[in-house]
């Protein structure tokens, strides 16, 4: 499952220009078969380099999500209970959280490829998603994954995936309110910094 969400990350990797000039399904396309490519040929990333994978996440796909919508997203209705300054920790822990979930999720490509689906857009339209499915090796199955990005100004960005029919948003959704009826914002706040706090020394033996 965790590889699943390197595609996540690998397809939305692409310089601004790129994100300027295309569309969002043939940016995902390029990019993604560019990536993957890349990965192959890493013997550092394929033997498990997760400070190496981390570095090229936060190089070239940071600027292509936007943190700030997935995170109010995921924490919901309790987004409005936060101050400023906790939706900014928020953010930050959020995205920490995740490029070093894909990071790792990198390391442990084996060969799947990706199948992309038709799409269409209609003229103006700044919201769309981008159905695509996984190719297992071997005998595996076959799973779905669907990114979902809107558009700001000319740049199109990514505030979700679903995988297999489950939203990357609705799975940390629920694990937040969670903590947030336990511990409030400040509760969810020390969670996510404990979480990333721990993942810290299997990155550094990377």
């Amino acid at each position: 499952m965790k590889f699943l969400f390197a595609f996540f990350g690998s397809a939305v990797i692409a310089s601004a220009v790129m994100a300027q000039a295309v569309a969002p399904d043939v940016m995902i396309k390029t990019v993604t078969n560019d990536v993957l490519e890349i990965v192959r040929k890493d013997k550092d990333i394929q033997s498990g380099n997760t400070k190496k994978a981390i570095d090229l996440v936060e190089a070239k796909v940071l600027p292509h999500f936007n943190f700030e919508r997935m995170t109010q997203l995921a924490v919901a209705r309790d987004w409005r209970k936060a101050t400023p300054a906790q939706k900014k920790i928020l953010i930050d822990e959020f995205q920490n959280l995740l490029v070093r979930t894909y990071s790792k999720a990198l390391t442990e490509y084996k060969d799947q490829t990706v199948v992309f689906k038709p799409f269409s857009m209609k003229a103006g339209e700044t919201d769309v998603r981008i159905r695509t499915e996984i190719k297992q090796a071997g005998a595996g199955k076959n799973i779905g994954m669907d990114y979902y990005l809107e558009k700001s100004d000319t740049t199109w960005k990514v505030y979700d995936i679903e995988v297999a029919d489950v939203s990357l948003i609705t799975n940390y959704r629920s694990s937040f309110t969670t903590e947030v009826s336990k511990g409030g914002i400040e509760g969810l706040i020390k969670t996510l910094q404990a979480k990333n706090k721990s993942i810290e020394p299997e990155v550094a033996k990377k």
